[in-house]
């Protein structure tokens, strides 16, 4: 069995539809493609796709990451031939590496990630914070869980903010089992620090995900 890390992206025409309708799609286009993928056993079979972390609901993703397994190997660049002829434009697979079957997850690699914020309304104000609120050496922001809400540090988790014009920033933020900060997260903070009354409307789009060391997920 060959396992394959690809690199896709998901345009804003289709950011609004669910993890779960997006796999369906890609199930389709799996059988649309002819390539032999491996397909789990046991009474209901189903296609063994793991993803590095799934988009919310409402982001498009750039360099989105899964892993596919195939049950025999084939060129990456009839992979991708085959695959994106069966899928529509708004998902276009982007690369794809062969690796071996004990490679580590990539979700187990994922480290951070990049986003970029397009903002509605008082976005000088924003991004005119944005100096002292990297000063702050804590910066203490409520987070929902399943088990409720809590207060919690996102400074560490927060590695860089950049402002670009007065209406969008492009940040890299932590994304991993050990500690995640979410865009929204970090847009509740700092529009707290700037003074706002309330966050305006914003336009999330994951750029890209990292390992360690801010390697490119795809490569790591």
């Amino acid at each position: 069995m060959a396992k394959y890390i690809v690199k896709y992206g998901r345009d804003d025409r289709v950011k609004f539809i669910s993890h779960l309708d997006f796999v369906r799609c890609f199930h389709r286009a799996v059988r649309r493609s002819a390539l032999n993928f491996e397909f789990s056993q046991g009474f209901n079979p189903h296609l063994l796709l793991t993803f590095a972390a799934p988009l919310s609901v409402g982001m498009a993703g750039k360099r989105e990451i899964m892993e596919v397994p195939l049950a025999a190997d084939v060129a990456e660049e009839d992979f991708l031939k085959k695959l994106n002829a069966a899928l529509p434009p708004e998902l276009p697979c982007l690369s794809a590496r062969i690796v071996d079957d004990k490679h580590p997850a990539s979700m187990a690699s994922l480290y951070a990630a990049k986003y970029e914020i397009l903002i509605d309304n008082n976005g000088a104000a924003i991004c005119n914070a944005i100096p002292a609120f990297l000063a702050q050496e804590s910066i203490m922001a409520l987070r929902k869980t399943k088990s409720g809400e809590k207060m919690v540090d996102i400074r560490p988790m927060i590695f860089d903010i950049e402002a670009q014009g007065d209406n969008k920033l492009c940040c890299t933020l932590a994304l991993s089992e050990a500690a995640t900060c979410k865009p929204d997260l970090l847009m509740e903070a700092l529009c707290s620090h700037a003074g706002l009354e309330s966050r305006p409307r914003t336009t999330i789009t994951r750029l890209q995900m990292f390992g360690k060391d801010l390697v490119p997920l795809e490569l790591v």
